[in-house]
């Protein structure tokens, strides 16, 4: 990915990666710096354990600071709820729409990649969901391309949340 390329994401998800970002530096780092201290005190470092585990959770631990600083720097935070509410559907709003065939109602806030979770209704904006809803306004059909076929949905409800 070109290092110029904003990537959007929802306060809320800049938020929990700060969060993360705070405690792996705060904690996590301490703790294992302390327990390679410690396992160091063991003796002969070819032969121990602690001590090979503990480098590689530090390897993990500085890995995973430098992706989510990477990520953050990189971040266009976006946040609907300081947008006014138009009724159309943008990155970080949360669609309710009903499927025009079945009725069926289904609910999904648009987020980052980083931060999509169908579990909690949380869908990519690059999904083809998304991609087929992003720019309708309340009422609009919206149609998805879908493995199965294309599906239509009506959208009912647009909130920035």
């Amino acid at each position: 990915m070109n290092m110029n390329t904003k990537v959007p994401m929802t306060a809320n998800g800049a938020a929990k990666l700060r969060d993360e970002l705070n405690h792996l530096k705060s904690v996590e780092r301490p703790k294992v710096i302390a327990a390679i201290a410690e396992a160091r005190e063991h003796g002969d470092l070819k032969e121990n354990a602690e001590y090979h585990a503990a480098r590689e959770q530090q390897g993990f631990i500085e890995g995973r600071i430098q992706e989510i600083e990477g990520k953050l720097s990189n971040a266009q935070i976006i946040d609907v709820t300081k947008m006014p509410n138009t009724g159309k559907v943008i990155f970080g709003t949360t669609v309710c729409m009903i499927n025009c065939e079945t009725d069926d109602e289904s609910t999904y806030q648009i987020v980052g990649d980083d931060e999509s979770d169908i579990k909690q209704g949380k869908i990519s904006v690059n999904s083809p969901i998304a991609r087929a809803l992003i720019g309708k306004s309340v009422g609009d059909i919206a149609l998805v391309r879908a493995p199965g076929g294309d599906v239509e949905y009506e959208i009912d409800r647009v909130d920035y949340v």
